[in-house]
């Protein structure tokens, strides 16, 4: 077939400009993959630093209520305060330092709440319903104290430990209808109708100031402390360590060590005005098992109890009571040594 010199031309040309493309995307290859390579291996220059965005940080803690009441748990009154809570602040961390108050001690609620506190931080809510007077004119009130923790409670004298060590910054009287349960208030059960819903809108983020109106003073526990002279100390007998039915009293490690005794000294005592001779120990084992001793408890009291076992029960000691100690130097007549009355 006969091909003419144009027409030879124009295929050259073609295949002219073809191949001139394929070199060009061989270098462009070439060239991404010795950048490529370079990454790989480090050689490449670093792309200018940018400046990170100024962001504001957020805090994702839930808030924390922390429930105490003498309700016991043999009912289901303790579940339906928190169901109410729940039902108001789904994402509130609930939580407890006992149930099992003392029915109706107030002073026995005030030291486990003074206890606790001091391991929370700011913003905890403490909902406490140890409530004797519950229905009568006692006012139902939220208290922030100066370390900016909350306490929904009874006005009836079960924080005043605690304000007098953190110190007293506002509180307010629970009128608002917004804050308690949206139905009928009883006249006995304040804990599901009026203080787990205040404590639950003032976990959820309401405005404590709205609750009601200003508290300017709150009714104050008649607190009773050790006493002591040149003769010794006379406290009380506040509680009992349960289960282990170990004595708590009202003197602290300060004025105890006043009297001159240290660790491995005899000390006689004075337990609801019977005698006895007690070893002065720091440890339960400093005693053989099934011996009593006195020592310094967690707290920092004068404790009485038995090494593996409950003083209480052993010796028929009722509490509330009374305790007296002598100086070192002018002792009470007490038993013989080693004999335990």
């Amino acid at each position: 077939m006969y091909t003419s010199d144009s027409q030879v031309d124009t295929v050259f040309g073609y295949l002219n400009t073809t191949f001139r493309r394929m070199i060009v995307r061989i270098r462009l290859l070439v060239a991404l993959s010795l950048l490529s390579v370079a990454g790989l291996c480090g050689c490449s220059q670093p792309a200018p630093k940018q400046a990170a965005p100024v962001t504001t940080p957020t805090s994702t803690a839930r808030p924390t209520i922390v429930f105490m009441t003498d309700f016991g748990v043999a009912n289901d009154a303790v579940a339906i305060c928190r169901a109410v809570i729940w039902g108001i602040a789904p994402d509130v961390r609930l939580t407890d330092i006992t149930h099992q108050v003392t029915p109706f001690s107030i002073e026995e609620g005030s030291r486990f709440l003074f206890g606790v506190t001091p391991y929370y931080p700011a913003n905890t809510v403490f909902l406490i319903v140890v409530d004797p007077g519950v229905g009568t004119s006692r006012k139902a009130i939220i208290a922030k104290s100066k370390k900016r923790q909350y306490f929904v409670a009874p006005d009836n004298g079960v924080l005043t430990p605690v304000l007098d060590r953190d110190g007293f910054d506002s509180a307010r009287e629970i009128t608002n209808p917004n804050w308690m349960i949206q139905a009928a208030v009883s006249s006995t059960f304040h804990g599901r109708d009026i203080f787990s819903p205040a404590a639950a809108h003032l976990a959820a983020g309401w405005d404590y100031n709205l609750v009601g109106p200003v508290v300017p003073q709150l009714v104050r526990l008649t607190t009773k402390s050790a006493v002591v002279s040149d003769k010794g100390i006379t406290g009380d007998l506040i509680g009992l360590d349960d289960p282990f039915g170990s004595l708590i009293t009202d003197i602290t490690r300060d004025d105890f060590m006043k009297l001159g005794y240290v660790v491995g000294d005899k000390v006689p005592v004075e337990i609801n005005k019977k005698a006895v001779t007690l070893p002065y120990g720091k440890t339960f084992m400093d005693v053989p098992v099934g011996d009593p001793l006195l020592y310094i408890d967690s707290r920092g009291r004068v404790g009485i109890a038995i090494n593996q076992g409950n003083y209480a029960k052993k010796f028929n000691v009722e509490v509330p009571g009374t305790i007296h100690i002598p100086t070192k130097h002018t002792p009470i007549t007490t038993p013989k040594p080693g004999k335990h009355k």
